[in-house]
């Protein structure tokens, strides 16, 4: 066992819904509290001293504190595209200028741009990718990833894809969770129609997927260009039929996808940037959690998921970096739900929720996104007295240690 402690503040996030509206005032807040970990999870939330006693006499490890501090659940992102090859840095530019997203594509970029020089990368170099950047996720407080696939659209691509998340998984300290995304667009070199290329992921890649323990959960751009709801309705029916959990990235520049994701029971709808009154309403009724990807809204300049009004319908929001090359280059997940918080009017507690318990559920993860008893020990430090310091600063604050799994991963003093 080994106790840490004291810290000014822990905000356990325990006691609050995952859906509705949340008052900072819900919040727990534990003072000069300690955290007993046994393992890779946490045995203990309480008052340091009593702690203290209790590790002495058990001969536990001991890492006391010497200044302030506070401690939050290691923050999870739930919606990443952060395996590919190659940059965007001209569509980011061309788009700045003016021009529009067919015009950048017709001048060789948008996602089929990622999607060759994805395919020309050897897995290995894919690899190396998904590790640098889930380190540099890992150092702003993430201890759990969720990555797409996406940039392959074939059968051995997305493979490669989903190996090499799978590979990158098995030596980070991070949590990866991977997600088939074959259903990003139809590939240009497909000699078929959209529902001919769908029949082949659902007939040829899904089973493998399965089969090779690469993902058990399944994505589709429900959006015009990419997949109509008509589209995908059988291969999210295969889907469910094989095993597989659903998640839509819906209601983007249109609406259509939140009543896809709602109707095949998905996990989550994502994005949710044109969703209406109509759909806000839908998604609050419903078990589906709404995440925004502000990341998406600060990298195309365009609004903001509705986020205060999902929450007071009685919705669930998650929010999540959305990572990617194209529409989403910085990946910070703490600045853009601070930001997200700033032109949502979002309490300190529903940020936090939407990246830590909220987040996890968003990803059926009940083993964390909470400091509690019998969940992983994975902590997010801030040297603070104050947690309302974090979203403060926008981002501009990183956590000077993280934990996982009951082990020190991050220590910003040895980077």
């Amino acid at each position: 066992m080994k106790l840490i402690g004291p810290f000014k503040q822990i905000i356990p996030m325990t006691g609050l819904t995952v859906k509705g509206a949340i008052k900072d005032e819900e919040l727990v807040i534990i003072e000069n509290g300690g955290i007993l970990i046994d393992g890779d999870r946490i045995h203990t939330v309480g008052k340091f001293n009593d702690l203290f006693t209790k590790a002495k006499s058990s001969h536990a490890e001991i890492q006391e504190l010497s200044s302030d501090h506070t401690c939050l659940p290691g923050f999870v992102d739930a919606h990443t595209h952060i395996c590919f090859a190659g940059s965007r840095a001209n569509d980011y530019a061309l788009r700045n200028s003016g021009k529009t997203y067919l015009e950048i594509s017709k001048a060789g970029g948008g996602i089929w741009d990622t999607v060759t020089q994805t395919r020309k990368a050897p897995k290995e170099l894919l690899v190396k990718g998904v590790v640098k950047r889930a380190k540099r996720h890992l150092a702003n407080g993430v201890t759990t990833i969720e990555v797409k696939s996406g940039y392959g659209l074939s059968i051995h691509e997305e493979l490669k894809m989903l190996i090499a998340i799978k590979e990158a998984d098995s030596i980070l300290p991070i949590d990866l969770i991977p997600t088939c995304l074959a259903a990003h667009m139809v590939p240009k070199d497909f000699e078929g129609t959209p529902a001919g290329y769908l029949e082949e992921i659902t007939n040829e890649l899904l089973p493998k997927l399965l089969k090779e323990k690469l993902t058990s959960r399944v994505d589709a751009f429900i959006e015009e260009g990419a997949f109509t709801p008509s589209l995908i309705e059988p291969y999210f029916n295969m889907a469910k039929e094989l095993g597989f959990d659903i998640t839509v990235h819906a209601d983007q520049f249109s609406t259509g996808g939140s009543e896809v994701a709602i109707k095949h029971k998905a996990i989550s709808a994502d994005h949710l940037e044109a969703s209406t009154t109509k759909e806000i309403n839908l998604l609050a009724k419903s078990d589906v959690i709404a995440i925004a990807l502000p990341g998406a809204s600060i990298g195309l300049g365009c609004a903001f998921t509705p986020a205060r009004k999902i929450l007071d319908a009685g919705g669930s929001l998650a929010i999540a970096s959305d990572h990617n090359p194209g529409s989403a280059p910085m990946g910070d997940l703490l600045t853009q739900a601070a930001i997200l918080g700033t032109f949502q009017k979002l309490s300190n507690a529903e940020v936090l929720a939407g990246i830590t318990h909220r987040a996890a559920a968003a990803l059926k993860l009940s083993d964390r996104g909470q400091l509690n008893e019998g969940y992983l020990a994975d902590l997010c430090i801030f040297h603070t007295a104050d947690y309302k310091e974090i979203l403060y600063n926008q981002g501009n604050f990183k956590p000077c240690m993280v934990w996982k799994k009951g082990e020190l991963v991050y220590d910003k003093h040895k980077h």
